[in-house]
């Protein structure tokens, strides 16, 4: 009996693919943990949402721009460090960019798959490579205090172009 990769993979019962739906379910964690999603800190969530791959912070200020007109730098990094430090999106520390959360009302950490030629980005949704990793680090006496693990290469649509 054969298996395939995917075989392994858990579909996770709240993945969030739809801007709204998405965007809905961060209203709705912020709601229950107290936290205030104001106006610009949604907004900013909704652009990252709509954008279906990974965008800069520089690109969430342009498109903040043509409908402000006086965004600046530093309110955009704040409304993207509270999406952040809340888990409602998540940082590609290797491409700088930042993409939201499949699963927003919990704490986690996953690995990328991040396409060099379309540039898009797939959450592997499967806690077993993060607690491989916690395992080998355990056994080497290391603490870890994050997890970052992006994949670079080609996704399957660019593949068979």
């Amino acid at each position: 009996m054969s298996h395939d990769a995917t075989d392994n993979l858990h579909t996770h019962p709240k993945h969030h693919h739809d801007a709204r739906g998405f965007v809905r379910a961060v209203e709705h964690a912020s709601e229950e943990r107290g936290l205030r999603l104001t106006p610009l800190r949604k907004e900013v969530l909704e652009l990252i949402a709509a954008a279906h791959k990974p965008v800069k912070a520089y690109d969430l200020l342009d498109q903040l721009r043509e409908k402000h007109g006086n965004a600046a730098p530093p309110t955009v990094y704040r409304a993207l460090d509270f999406l952040l430090e809340n888990g409602f999106i998540h940082k590609l520390e290797s491409i700088n960019a930042f993409v939201s959360c499949h699963h927003p009302a919990e704490a986690h950490q996953v690995p990328f798959l991040i396409c060099d030629t379309c540039s898009s980005a797939q959450e592997v949704c499967d806690e077993r490579v993060a607690e491989l990793i916690e395992a080998q680090a355990r056994v080497l006496g290391f603490r870890p205090q994050a997890q970052t693990l992006e994949v670079h290469g080609t996704c399957k649509h660019c593949s068979k172009a």
